[in-house]
């Protein structure tokens, strides 16, 4: 049954961009404007909410959005979000704006905002925008496909480089502290040797070896994917290349991996997580995180969600060391 006490909704997207932020906001426009919901466009996150930069959207000005990278609301941190007195004082800008609920597109930082102003009195609901997949209480982040095909395409092109020349490639993805993007990415280009966060490695055991026992094959090249949590990529090509006498080579893909058109996981996903997050504050229900798990859109407590653990798939960890060989 619809809680005909929401009227009016916000949305807006909060921390690091990722692509389908853009399909999350179309689902919230045209889901609440379907309900007949009035929707307000919060630009530059919580520091947007703050300042009162938002205005009303409705289907039209969502048209030609879906297959746009980034986020059209725009994204910024905000420290003084982080404050009680920055919270009362979003609440009070929310209610000048006759905002009756929102709706969050972002990771954990972004979900204790939403939490802390569900707290405050304005019913908040969030969803995963992050290209880390490293949401807890849920096992798909929006953003994480387009970005691992990216780094597929661009380690592809350095392998080509690498053979041609027969060098060690050593390339750092993103992920912060987590090693998502570096297993599945390494796994789908073959890389010999992926180094994550999660696991502690032996230099000697773990790298060199691999590359030699490869060189001895046959192999004329080599590629090192490595998680940004570890780092250290342009002083691990040149132990490499000062033990082994291989020429190495270290390159950081950096921020190409937020960009470009999302893919059709991303668009797909994000459409049904956002209209989720407008139906449910349309079913009263507050302070929740829209999430997948066990390949089903569901939703949980902000508080559980932010204390589960994600692991680290052993499988997938086990399958990097055989496929190597």
């Amino acid at each position: 049954m619809e809680n005909r006490s929401i009227r009016t909704i916000g949305v807006l997207t909060s921390g690091g961009d990722a692509p389908g932020m853009n399909a999350a906001i179309r689902a919230v426009v045209r889901t609440g404007a379907y309900h007949g919901l009035k929707v307000m466009g919060i630009k530059r996150g919580y520091n947007g909410l703050i300042n009162g930069e938002m205005e009303e959207m409705n289907a039209r000005s969502v048209s030609e959005t879906l297959q746009r990278g980034g986020t059209c609301l725009m994204t910024a941190r905000c420290l003084e979000f982080k404050t009680k007195e920055g919270v009362a004082r979003a609440c009070q800008i929310a209610k000048v704006f006759g905002l009756d609920g929102l709706v969050v597109v972002g990771g954990d930082g972004s979900f204790r905002g939403a939490r802390d102003l569900s707290n405050a009195g304005l019913p908040t609901v969030a969803m995963p925008g992050t290209i880390d997949n490293d949401i807890s209480c849920s096992e798909y982040t929006v953003g994480y496909d387009t970005c691992l095909n990216t780094v597929k395409d661009a380690v592809d092109k350095i392998r080509d480089t690498a053979s041609s020349h027969e060098r060690c490639s050593v390339i750092e993805v993103m992920g912060r502290a987590a090693g998502y993007i570096a297993l599945e990415a390494g796994i789908a280009c073959g890389a010999e040797v992926i180094l994550v966060p999660e696991k502690e490695y032996n230099f000697d055991e773990d790298v060199l070896r691999p590359i030699l026992e490869a060189k001895s094959r046959g192999k004329k090249h080599a590629i090192i994917v490595v998680a940004e949590g570890i780092g250290g990529v342009i002083e691990m090509a040149k132990e490499i290349e000062a033990k082994t006498g291989i020429e190495s080579r270290a390159t950081i893909l950096g921020h190409v991996q937020r960009g470009g058109s999302p893919t059709v996981r991303d668009r797909v996903t994000a459409s049904q997580m956002g209209a989720r997050c407008v139906e449910l504050l349309l079913e009263g229900k507050a302070n929740r995180i829209v999430c997948m798990q066990k390949g089903l859109i569901t939703d949980v407590d902000i508080n559980e969600g932010l204390e589960m653990k994600k692991e680290i798939s052993e499988e997938l960890i086990e399958l990097a060391h055989k496929l190597s060989v």
